[in-house]
């Protein structure tokens, strides 16, 4: 709980007050009650001295004056008087009848009596059989006119002086709670004048601390308290400027490492992350709290951790390419620096440049390079051949041969046509140079006009291609009707060619709010689920052998893809072996 400095001033003053005022009270209350307690011995001892002198005077017999004079100076002077002889036999009591005091004990062993014979003077404070009560006695001896010997005795109850010490004590607490009340309101004005300008200070602070480093302490006081204040005005003027700095320079630095395409991290000592950039996150995806992790805690990488550790041992530039598998599989260039101040090593800076695209690319152009030349080297190499035999042996072939080699010629040149239309198409798309003109398009008239340039085959393998009913109630989409077109040809021929014979090609279509799905299911040999992420890849073929006796090309499907996703759609495909294929793709409604 937090407490005020005015409170606690308060509470020091308080606490001086009553320390002082608790010596003082048992100072006080020690002096007075001892001194009270020897007044009334020194009292009792006069008044003894008086009984004394006329005990000496008065009596003659002492069995038989001792009795009245004990009574009556008992009178006198309030106090309990007892004459006793010097034998210790008690001869006279103001307190107690005759009969009472003959059955007294001897005195002779009481200590006041003994000291009175010994020293002359006797004083002792015991509890009293006899009355039942602390007493305080004194004891004088004496000598009567017939030269008997005997001791006067006085006591006077404590009970008495106890009450007077109450009194006393009363007196003095009373004192004591009066200085406390007068010491508690000025202890509380002295604490408020002298924490004011602490509290003043203390807001000023907090005003800082939250950032308004415009604030001032204004305190006018020469003394320490003053110049604190101008210390703290002096320091708060110069955070906000350093800070000012700070801040531009960090929101430099934020914008620059934002904007940065390349992850970057900075790591201490340690290994810890310190400061890890958007791009980063992009790369890695490690969670939202990275900073103040080990490299290890946020990715499993063991080529990071490794560099990691081999920058921090070496404290060399380190330039590498590493494969990281997680959350895909990507190629980094890396580029590590140890971060020194002099010759102290403060942790290490790392740029990771992602080169996937790159390597994608290359793998690409080398696929493309390799697959193109597969390609064309078959049906160069057939026309090649029979040309070559048609020239050297034209004269001797018969002319149903010379026709039949011709036809081979045509038919693979047909092809080679074919692949390079599709290639041009496909490299158009890719590159921009078509320019899609959508339009409001029904799907039910564009399938109705791709299924007739299929006929011939179809017809051939006795199939039957069904147009469910859903097209004629589908909403229009937005599409060029040609591209459309040449994306429901390559997918109802892809369905033809692997569909055996008397089998059914579907075409359906579904609403789903603001597209429009449109699947060509076919019945055929179906694919296994290892190729269906491929499928789409140019020259892919699950089947080479079968695809190329088919007349296909391998770009087909690459063609669908990059029409559609033109379009702002998606494909995909589902399918499985011996149970046809699904193709679906969409498109927006018009």
């Amino acid at each position: 709980m937090k407490v005020k400095i005015q409170w606690k001033l308060m509470a020091s003053y308080l606490m001086l007050v009553l320390l002082i005022g608790a010596i003082l009270y048992g100072y006080l209350s020690h002096t007075l009650e001892s001194n009270l307690l020897s007044e009334v011995r020194e009292s009792l001892l006069n008044e003894a001295r008086l009984v004394k002198l006329m005990s000496a005077d008065e009596i003659s017999d002492m069995k038989r004056d001792a009795p009245f004079i004990a009574r009556t100076s008992g009178r006198e002077i309030k106090a309990r008087v007892s004459i006793v002889s010097a034998t210790g036999v008690v001869l006279g009591d103001s307190e107690l009848t005759d009969a009472e005091i003959r059955v007294l004990e001897n005195h002779a062993t009481r200590p006041e009596f003994r000291q009175a014979l010994q020293s002359g003077t006797g004083v002792a404070t015991r509890y009293s059989s006899t009355l039942g009560t602390n007493m305080l006695y004194v004891a004088l001896p004496f000598q009567t006119r017939n030269h008997e010997s005997g001791v006067v005795r006085l006591a006077l109850p404590l009970s008495h002086i106890e009450g007077a010490v109450s009194g006393l004590h009363a007196i003095l607490g009373a004192a004591l709670l009066l200085a406390v009340l007068c010491s508690l309101f000025l202890s509380y004005f002295l604490s408020s004048v002298t924490s004011r300008p602490l509290r003043s200070m203390a807001a000023a602070a907090s005003r800082i601390g939250r950032g308004e480093f415009g604030s001032r302490i204004h305190v006018t006081s020469r003394d320490e308290i003053g110049e604190l204040a101008a210390v703290m005005n002096d320091m708060a003027g110069k955070i906000e400027g350093q800070l000012d700095r700070i801040s531009s320079e960090k929101n430099r630095l934020d914008t620059i490492l934002r904007g940065m395409g390349e992850g970057v991290i900075v790591t201490d000592d340690t290994g810890a992350v310190t400061l890890a950039n958007p791009a980063f996150h992009s790369l890695f995806s490690p969670g939202k709290e990275i900073e103040g992790k080990s490299l290890i805690e946020i990715t499993r990488q063991p080529s990071l951790i490794n560099a990691l550790k081999k920058v921090l041992e070496t404290r060399e530039e380190i330039v590498e390419e590493i494969v990281v598998l997680v959350p895909d599989e990507k190629y980094l260039l890396t580029h590590w620096v140890p971060l020194m101040e002099e010759s102290t090593l403060l942790g290490a800076v790392a740029v990771f440049h992602d080169i996937t695209d790159l390597k994608l690319l290359e793998k690409i152009r080398r696929d493309f390079v390799a697959n193109v030349s597969h390609e064309l080297r078959t049906p160069v190499s057939v026309i090649k051949g029979y040309a070559e035999t048609l020239l050297n042996e034209g004269r001797t072939l018969s002319p149903e041969k010379g026709v039949r080699f011709i036809e081979i010629i045509h038919s693979h040149a047909e092809r080679l046509g074919n692949l390079i239309s599709d290639l041009l198409t496909l490299s158009s798309i890719e590159s921009g140079v078509i320019t899609l003109e959508p339009v409001p398009t029904r799907l039910d008239q564009a399938v109705n006009r791709a299924i007739p340039l299929l006929e011939g085959k179809v017809r051939g393998k006795q199939m039957s291609v069904v147009v469910s009913e859903s097209l004629r109630d589908m909403p229009q989409v937005l599409a060029d009707p040609g591209k459309l077109e040449q994306v429901l040809i390559n997918l109802l021929d892809n369905a033809v060619k692997f569909t055996n014979e008397k089998g059914t090609v579907t075409v359906s279509a579904e609403d789903l709010g603001q597209q429009v799905r449109v699947d060509v299911r076919d019945t055929g040999i179906g694919i296994p689920s290892g190729a269906l992420q491929r499928i789409f890849e140019r020259f892919y073929r699950v089947d080479a052998a079968r695809s190329r006796e088919m007349g296909g090309t391998g770009l087909g499907l690459s063609i669908v893809k990059h029409i559609v996703q033109a379009h702002d759609g998606s494909v995909s495909v589902e399918s499985a072996p011996g149970k046809g294929s699904t193709f679906s793709f969409t498109l927006k409604k018009a």
